[in-house]
This record gives structure tokens, sequence and C-alpha cells, in this order.
């Protein structure tokens, strides 16, 4: 019988397959490495399934209910310093510790082997089997990320070619509907981003172009990464500014946070994981436009991902996140479908792309967005992770098209202009661009929710159960596309789920619930 410090592998902590790497050798035993550690939340306490009718608990309640045990803190410090390990950073209510050491020190601990791969994009690290960890630590840790280091998420943007029928993104969303001078006054907007940039001089110019209130835009630095711009608009500098000036220009005054973290899937869940438990800032909606095909992520780090989003929904975050821009491959070889992570988590709004033509100010046509072979399109599917949700159960959410024709969560649950002929005119790096890419439809819909939410006076939580319940009052049916595997039609659908926003209505029905269920 094995005692408290024989190692046990962590369960879902195999490193995915590589993809476009090579093996290049082993790697410097004395080179620095640094990860994070996640441990389980101190009570298994989660909201029901809407969480405003019980109310939303402070950040401070939270790291009270859910935060990390003491004790599981203590073991772990424990460990780390009989193996000369670091300890960099103590996070109690995101329950995580940050862990610096040598690559042969982290060998050591967690029973890893590390090889260098060469990537298209650089070299990464990674590990051979399963991270393994005594006995005593196993119930108590989910998850250990950063021993591999390879690029984790991608940016859901597209250049446009042909600029001609391009809007700003206010244009965009009044022709979704009247905003009527309204405003997000005191509604702080989080931005998860993992690298690039921001200028407040590019800011300035934009915003004054547009004859709006610059915006009260701040850096937050997350795992050592900060606002560092690249100057290259084809990198994610473009992503960062795209995201700003989405925002900016629909929920006119309120704050945008823009979270910096390394493109890692430590990065990514620490980013994540900052925005939930920030209790300086406290953002009431978060913006994701960043991601990856689920089978890219190992299934710790999933679980990592939806903890955070279990504590977003607790203290009323709403979460948008972009469904991608490959189609229902989501860009993975071998002609299978896929949807892209974390857009498929039940726990946020998932944001498909429409190709919308207007005249005169007034949308004439909308469709799924879908440019392939020879550009993007929409992401949408089933996926592969999550059953089918309570909410989406009379959707009509069809079985995968895979092999097998397995029933799951369906992705995406809305939808907004996305196409990069029809795009968004933003500027970043001292150019003036046309965008597109479901990049977009993410601050989108954060922006007209930081709207709803300054006119309810409170955070409206996980509103992804209450679309389902407005249909077509509040969403325009796009019924015309596909997106590859899966075709657009009457209500629900894979390529642009509810359909694209009734802009008023949505508000208004936004705010409806959000005080009857005070």
């Amino acid at each position: 019988m094995a005692d408290d410090t024989s190692p046990v592998a962590l369960d879902g902590s195999i490193p995915p397959p590589q993809v476009d790497a090579s093996p290049a050798g082993s790697i410097d035993p004395s080179s620095d490495v640094e990860v994070t550690v996640y441990l389980r939340p101190r009570r298994n306490r989660v909201h029901a399934t809407h969480p405003r009718a019980q109310g939303f608990l402070t950040r401070e309640e939270l790291a009270a209910t859910r935060g990390a045990d003491p004790d599981d803190l203590s073991r772990l410090e424990n460990f780390a310093r009989s193996h000369a390990l670091s300890i960099i950073e103590v996070d109690p209510a995101g329950r995580r510790l940050r862990l610096w050491g040598s690559a042969g020190a982290m060998e050591s601990a967690f029973g890893v082997e590390f090889q260098r791969y060469d990537h298209v994009s650089g070299h990464f690290r990674s590990h051979l089997g399963p991270v393994q960890l005594p006995a005593d630590l196993r119930d108590a840790v989910v998850a250990v990320l950063g021993l591999d280091n390879r690029p984790q998420a991608n940016t859901r943007f597209r250049l446009s070619e042909n600029p001609a029928g391009s809007f700003t993104p206010l244009a965009i969303a009044q022709m979704y509907g009247d905003l009527a001078g309204a405003r997000a006054s005191g509604v702080t907007v989080a931005l998860i981003e993992l690298g690039g940039g921001y200028a407040s001089s590019d800011l300035d110019t934009y915003f004054s172009a547009l004859g709006i209130a610059m915006p009260t835009v701040s850096a937050a630095s997350v795992d050592g990464a900060s606002n560092q711009p690249t100057g290259s608009t084809s990198g994610p500098d473009t992503e960062v500014m795209l995201d700003i000036e989405v925002v900016g220009s629909i929920a006119q005054g309120a704050n945008i946070v823009v979270y910096f973290a390394p493109n890692t899937d430590q990065g990514f869940a620490d980013a994540i994981s900052a925005a939930v438990h920030d209790a300086t800032r406290t953002p009431q909606v978060i913006s994701i436009s960043w991601g990856g095909p689920e089978s890219s992520y190992t299934a710790q780090t999933v679980k990592v991902f939806e903890d955070a989003l279990t504590d977003a929904a607790s203290v009323g975050v709403t979460v948008f996140v972009a469904a991608g821009d490959n189609g229902s491959t989501d860009g993975v070889a071998g002609g299978e479908a896929h949807v892209d992570y974390p857009a498929s988590s039940p726990q946020v709004v998932g944001c498909g792309g429409t190709r919308l033509a207007a005249r005169d100010a007034t949308i004439s046509s909308e469709v799924v967005w879908n440019d392939l072979p020879s550009g993007g399109a929409t992401g949408g599917g089933v996926s592969a992770i999550f059953p089918v949700p309570s909410w989406q159960a009379s959707a009509n959410v069809p079985p995968s098209a895979n092999p097998g024709a397995k029933a799951g969560r369906g992705v995406p649950d809305v939808a907004g202009d996305a196409d990069p002929d029809s795009g968004y005119q933003v500027r970043a790096d001292g150019t003036d661009l046309v965008v597109g890419g479901t990049s977009a439809v993410a601050p989108l819909y954060a922006g007209l929710t930081a709207l709803a939410i300054a006119q309810a006076g409170h955070p409206l939580g996980p509103i992804g159960p209450s679309l389902y319940e407005y249909g077509d009052q509040v969403f325009n049916d796009i019924t015309s596309g596909n997106n590859g595997a899966y075709d657009a039609g009457v209500g629900w659908d894979p390529c642009t789920g509810l359909g694209s926003p009734k802009v008023a209505t949505l508000i208004s029905s936004l705010v409806a619930s959000a005080k009857a269920d005070r």
C-alpha cells in the first residue's frame, strides 16, 4: 500500500499531442521554470442555473466560501520548499500558488521529464507522461499549469482585404437597434489578452475621430506580462485594440481593464482567475477573443477554467467568448468537426459570426459568415466535452457531425457581424484598419451588456439561460448559410446560435429579468 508521499498521477495532466512541432532535445536543467498550482475549492457550494434569484456574493464572500483550504495551502507550500521551489505568489481566493525553480527541481518535484520542441512560432517545452504528486496532495490539487508552455490560444480576428463595406463599431451596434444615448458609466469590462498591447495615442486619435470620449483604459499584469505593443498589425496588437475600441465605442462611460498574460495554459487560466477575483477593479463583464479547439486543452486545464467560471457566476460576472474563425473544423486537420474552447463552456455566452449588408444605415441582409476555403468562417458545432445543458434542451441541438453522432452542448449561443468585408473600422499601431472575425462579436455583446448593467444598477451574472427564454423577440434569426458541417436554419443553429441582437429589446429584456430576479 502506498504511503502519503508515494507519487500518484494527476488526472488529466498528460499534454495533448504536439501539432506542427518536432522534438529538439532536452532542456537545460538549470533554466528557470514557473508554474501555477491550482487547488480545490474549500467547499463545493455553487449557485443554481439562475444564481440571480439567490443574489450574488461579494468577492470577499466568494473567497471565504470557495477559496483554498488553509490546510491545503500549507501542505502545498511545504511540498514546494522541500523541492527547492520558491513561492512567488499565493492567492487563496483564486486557489492558486505560483512557484518558481530550476527545470531540474521541477522535474524532481512533479515527476516529469522535460522535452524541448521547435514550432513555427518558436520553441517551447513539454513533458512526457502525467504530472506526479504525493498521495496526500492528490485530492487537494486540481492542476499544475506551466510545465508545458506551448502557445495555448489564438486570436479570433481577420483583417479585411476589401474594406469598402466596413462600419464603425457604434454604427454596427446602431444598425442592430437604437442605443438612444445609453451609457455604461460605473461599469467595468475586463478584456483577456495573451500578448500585444495598446497605445494611448492611437486610442485618443481613434475616439477623437469618432467624436466619442476616450474611455478609461488600464492594464493589469498577470504572470509578468504587460502592455507591450509589438508594432505589427498582423499580431496581437490588433486584437487588443479591436477589443478596446469596440467596447469603448458601444459602452461609453465604462471602465476597461486589460488583463495581459503570457499565451500559455498557465497564463490564460491565471488571467481569467485574476479578472474574476479582482476585488479592486471588480469587473462585471469579461470579454475573451482568444481560444483553441477543445482537443488542444488538457482535462486539468478545462477543470481550472470551469472552476474560475463558476466563481464568475457566483459574483455576477457575465462572460462572452469568441467561437472561432475557422468554420466547423476549428482549424483542426483531418476533416472532423471541432468547437472552440472556452466558447464551448456552458458557463459563457459563445459568440458566432455573420455577414451583413446595409443600405442607408439599415441592414438589408444577414447570413452566416463563411469565406472558406480561402478565408475564414464562424466557428460552431457540438461540444465533445460538455453535455447539452438543460437550458438548451429545447433548442434542437443536432448530434455531432462526427462519426458516432454524439450529443453535446451547442455552440455558439449568439452571433453578430464578423465578416471582414463587412467589418469594423479600428486603429492599431498607427494604422487605420478594417477587422472582422468572431473576436469582434464578443466585445460587441460585452459592450451591450455593460449598458444593460448600468440601467439595471447591478451585475447580471450568467445570462445564457435567459437568452434562450427570450427567443426571436430579441434576436434576428439567421437562416441562410453554413460553416462547413452545419447549416443555419429556423431557430437556434450551430452557426449563429439564436441570431444577431435586436439591441433595444435585448437590453430592456436583460434589465427586466434582472429586476424581476432581485
